[in-house]
């Protein structure tokens, strides 16, 4: 296979800056006085650009110089190639700061319900030239698309499998009761978690979130009753679409209330209960540039994550969490 390049190797773009300033003055002394220069390295620069491609490119004379066939050839191509060299270094620049490049996010739907929206938008404010795909996923599913290089960061319900990923926790909501409307307990104000154990509970399966999941149970064994599960439901958004059918009740994050899915209500959980924290995954240890401006933003207390902060502290877990107000 033969090479493209073969016939430019040793030709760099000052030889070709040099020979535009030829064209457009076709004489050799102006030309050099336009690049703020002497003329013997301008005529040396030329010479090398010839030979190197093996072609006549100017016809030299006492009035000044012409251009061969090759020449002007090469000098209409210039013409649309050499302007577009300062956007394309400025644009190898801007991904260099991390303000261009293309991110892969995934989410889960409590991110969706709360901070991420407002998160998102600064971000886009903030760097314009990066472009996001989002993709909505269990944390599970998300953790094996990090691990494996087909998302480069999400925000999912830690912990997280040990391993290569690091993630950092930036909000944290409380769990509530999801109720059908015409359920009993509607009518209260608040609820303990032993009431909700007399009606059967809609929940997703263990190996989605299972700090979620432990947490939702640990609420029923603390009260000292034993839920029965009626049905699993891997997205959040169905397990409130059965919570509204009247298929059972379920503890969600609070934010879930921004969903609006009609036929459900929320209530307070009384007793200690727990809060969800959310936390931006990433593969460690070094990420590109665009991904360390991204994670900057997020753990740069954003009025987003400040205004979500829920003063809820995590039991046995110790760790700050991102956009805590002061």
């Amino acid at each position: 296979m033969s090479d493209p390049w073969a016939g430019w190797r040793g030709i760099d773009l000052r030889h070709l800056v040099y020979f535009r300033a030829v064209v457009q003055t076709l004489h050799f002394g102006r030309a050099a006085a336009l690049l703020h220069i002497s003329q013997p390295p301008l005529s040396i620069a030329i010479r090398q650009l010839e030979e190197r491609l093996g072609l006549r490119l100017l016809e030299r004379g006492r009035a000044g110089v012409s251009l061969t066939p090759p020449g002007r050839a090469l000098a209409d191509e210039l013409e649309s190639l050499l302007p577009r060299f300062p956007q394309a270094f400025e644009r190898v620049q801007a991904a260099g700061r991390g303000e261009a490049g293309h991110l892969r996010v995934g989410f889960v739907t409590p991110a969706e319900y709360s901070f991420l929206p407002e998160c998102l938008r600064e971000f886009r404010a903030l760097a314009p030239g990066v472009r996001l795909t989002l993709r909505e996923m269990t944390s599970d599913a998300q953790a094996e698309a990090l691990a494996d290089g087909s998302l480069d960061a999400g925000f999912v319900l830690p912990p997280l499998p040990r391993g290569t990923l690091q993630w950092l926790p930036v909000f944290r909501d409380t769990l509530v009761a999801a109720l059908p409307a015409r359920h009993p307990l509607a009518a209260r104000r608040r609820i303990r978690p032993a009431e909700l154990a007399a009606s059967p509970l809609v929940i997703f399966p263990r190996e989605k979130a299972p700090g979620l999941h432990d947490d939702i149970l640990g609420l029923f064994t603390a009260a000292g009753a034993s839920p029965d599960i009626g049905q699993e439901a891997i997205q959040m958004q169905t397990i409130l679409s059965l919570v509204a059918a009247g298929l059972g009740v379920a503890v969600v994050p609070a934010s879930l209330r921004n969903l609006g899915r009609v036929g459900v209500e929320y209530r307070p959980l009384t007793g200690d209960v727990p809060v969800v924290d959310i936390a931006l995954a990433w593969r460690g240890p070094v990420p590109g540039a665009a991904l360390a401006r991204f994670i900057e933003h997020v753990s740069g207390q954003s009025p987003a994550l400040a205004q979500a902060w829920v003063a809820a502290p995590r039991r046995g877990r110790g760790r700050a969490i991102v956009g805590r107000r002061s």
